[in-house]
This record gives C-alpha cells, sequence and structure tokens, in this order.
C-alpha cells in the first residue's frame, strides 16, 4: 500500500489559507450584521449530533451526504451535520418555544459525504436564516427579500432570480388521484423534463385525460410573469390548493417587480427543488460566473414536528465560501496595512506597540535572529529611531 504525504487533505475538504481566510470572516461578520438588523438573532447548533434530529425534515434526502459514527459513551450512531437547518428547527420547537414568529440566523461548517458534481467543495460554510411561526406568503417575501439583501451586500452583480412552488405539483397529484408511486415516478420524469418518457407514463395512468393534458403542459410552464397568466388558463380545472400556489407567485412577482424593478425574475412550475422537503413557494438565485444556484430556499412547514412542535418555516442557505469568492471578484481587494516593528528592548518602543494594537492596528514584531525582513511579512510601514523618539515611516 503506497503511503500517502501527510500533508494530504481529503478530496474535496480544503483549508482556508491568510488572506482569504480573512475575507472570508470579514464578509460573515458583515452579513450577520445585515441578518441582526432584520431581527434575526444568530444561532450555534453542533458540528455533531443525533442521526434521527439531522435526517428530520429535509434530512431524508440528505442520509447518503451524512458521515455516521458510533458514540463511544452512548453507543448512539451520530451524524456529522450535512445541512442547519433541521438543528435549527429543533431549537425553535424544542429549546425556545415562542408562541410568536421567531427569527434566526447561523453559520459553520457542514460535510458533504459524496459532495455535487458541481461543487469543489465537500466542506461548504453554511450561512442563512430561517424565520418560523408565520405560515402567510408575506414571511416568504421577508426571507427572499433579505437573501437579496445579502447578494447585495456581498457585492454581486447580475443576480438573477427563479421561483416556483411545490404545492402546485402536490396540489394537482391529490387531485388527479396519483398513488405514492405514480407520484414519485411522474416527479422523477418531470425533474429531467423528459417528454418522450412523460407521454409514456401517462397513457398508463388511470386518471382523467384533462389531468394527463395538465401534466404534459407542466414542463412548459416557465419563463417570466406572463407564464402565470398561461397557467391559470391550463389549471383552470384545479382545486384551490394550486389555485393558492399560483396566487402566492403572482403575489411575490407584484412585490419583487415594486422593490427590485430591475431584478430579472423566471418561473418555473415544474421545477421541484426539494420536492420531499419543502412545502410551498421555492426559490433560488443565479450569477452567469456560476452554473448552478448561489443560494436556494424556500417553506419547509411541519418540520419541527418531530421535535414535538409543528411550526410553519421558511429559509434560505448559501455557501459562505461561494459567496466569498464570488465577492472577490467584483470588489479590489483589500490589503491590510501592516506595520513592521524591530527587535529591542525598549520600554518606549514597547508601549508604542502597546498603543498602536490597542487602536486596531496591526504590528509585527521582529524575533530575534529570525529569517525574513519587513517586506517578506508584507509590511508597509515600520517603526524607527529617529534622534530619541520611534517614529513610522514608510518602506
Amino acid at each position: 500500500m503506497l503511503q500517502k504525504d501527510p500533508w494530504l487533505l481529503p478530496e474535496g475538504i480544503e483549508e482556508v489559507l491568510p488572506g482569504d481566510a480573512l475575507d472570508l470572516d470579514r464578509l460573515r461578520q458583515k452579513l450577520l450584521k445585515v441578518f441582526a438588523t432584520w431581527g434575526y438573532e444568530l444561532v450555534i447548533p453542533p458540528m455533531i449530533d443525533f442521526l434521527d434530529s439531522l435526517l428530520t425534515g429535509s434530512g431524508h434526502d440528505l442520509d447518503l451526504q451524512t458521515f455516521k459514527l458510533i458514540d463511544q459513551l452512548s453507543g448512539e450512531l451520530l451524524g456529522i451535520r450535512a445541512d442547519i437547518t433541521p438543528q435549527v428547527a429543533r431549537i425553535d420547537a424544542h429549546k425556545l418555544r415562542h408562541e410568536w414568529p421567531a427569527r434566526f440566523c447561523y453559520v459553520g461548517t457542514v460535510l458533504h459525504a459524496l459532495g455535487d458534481p458541481l461543487e469543489k467543495t465537500r466542506s461548504p460554510v453554511q450561512i442563512g436564516a430561517e424565520l418560523f411561526g408565520h405560515a402567510g406568503i408575506e414571511s416568504d417575501k421577508e426571507i427572499i427579500f433579505l437573501m437579496l439583501e445579502m447578494l447585495a451586500m456581498t457585492g454581486l452583480q447580475n443576480v438573477h432570480l427563479d421561483l416556483g412552488h411545490v404545492g402546485i405539483y402536490r396540489g394537482l397529484s391529490v387531485q388527479a388521484g396519483l398513488t405514492r408511486q405514480q407520484e414519485g415516478t411522474l416527479f422523477d420524469i418531470l425533474q429531467r423534463k423528459a417528454t418522450t418518457e412523460l407521454l409514456e407514463l401517462l397513457e398508463n395512468f388511470s386518471i382523467s385525460d384533462e389531468f394527463k393534458a395538465i401534466f404534459l403542459k407542466l414542463p412548459e410552464l416557465h419563463g417570466g410573469i406572463e407564464i402565470l397568466d398561461t397557467a391559470r388558463e391550463i389549471l383552470a380545472i384545479a382545486n384551490d390548493n394550486v389555485i393558492k400556489g399560483l396566487t402566492d407567485l403572482e403575489f411575490l412577482a407584484e412585490k419583487l417587480g415594486a422593490c427590485f424593478p430591475s431584478l430579472p425574475i423566471s418561473f418555473d412550475l415544474a421545477e421541484l427543488r426539494g420536492y420531499h422537503y419543502h412545502t410551498g413557494v421555492v426559490f433560488a438565485a443565479f450569477v452567469p460566473e456560476v452554473g448552478r444556484e448561489i443560494t436556494r430556499g424556500g417553506r419547509y412547514d411541519s418540520i419541527g414536528a418531530v421535535f414535538g412542535r409543528s411550526r410553519p418555516a421558511t429559509g434560505f442557505s448559501a455557501d459562505l465560501k461561494m459567496l466569498t469568492s464570488l465577492a472577490s471578484k467584483t470588489s479590489s481587494p483589500h490589503r491590510e496595512e501592516k506595520i513592521f516593528a524591530p527587535c529591542a528592548d525598549d520600554i518606549e518602543l514597547t508601549e508604542m506597540i502597546k498603543e498602536l494594537r490597542a487602536r486596531g492596528r496591526t504590528v509585527i514584531q521582529q524575533l530575534p535572529g529570525q529569517q525574513g525582513n519587513a517586506s517578506d511579512l508584507s509590511c508597509t510601514l515600520q517603526i524607527e529611531k529617529n534622534d530619541s523618539d520611534w517614529i513610522i515611516s514608510s518602506l
């Protein structure tokens, strides 16, 4: 067996080096301040949790993504979190138990066992916000607006918003009388937009011709706001749950258009992102530089039921590493000003260095016999003796 180099990291696991780490932390602090101004309180769930807790709600879709291990103390099966949302749901449902709407934000590393073919990392730094305790479309609007402000504060340009509503497909499936197996098979084909397979499948379904026609048209219901008018005509026989989904999307389109008139928005009624997890509006944001969404979210009511309290909920999340990388491409790099201090046993120099650091300045003091000079340490200023005084001068 070949011995691997001890400095190698597992595939998809990376270090964040000086400079990049500073940029990431600055963006983290900036975005958490944005969340705080909207009333979202910071929570810090643990990295390792009981597997059952991690696999509630969204967790079933993340089962294959979750690293599993045995707790040596209890013998219980634990998991390393692949998503923070279920943990925040537990905090709302079990720890705080507010009757009023609760707003939380978080940031932390998650670990994916398999990763995503379009992502290089298996250890994203997940940042997000969740709103619990309000079932109305207004809370979905707040979450989407907060997500857009987060992207604006990141400095991203040319953001495109994609909106959908999984309740529309779920309502149509119930009204058409599909079995759970039929619903799942149809869902898979709709996701792949495989028209030929869709036609063959629907021919074998014992449902009305009207609903066969609707399901055949569903993959075509994507585009600008005008697609919602088309959808109302095609879905005219649909039940109140389906019509409510369309009404929700029309409400969001109106509010977004009024506040963000230049924001490109598309609608896709066959986009069932997170179908087994989400229960209502779903959304994602894209930028031209990335071939996948940079942030996504939606409504996921009743996620807290397993923790003893079912509450409506909506939220979004993003990878802070990706946001930091995109931000660095749209802004000039920030260069930290560093001051080089000589190695000298001098009380006045020591007091000067102490005062500079207290004011937030970065001072690197030379160590006895060290290699590397001020330039090697990326310093742009230096402290030197001028007659009897210590002064700061340019290098």
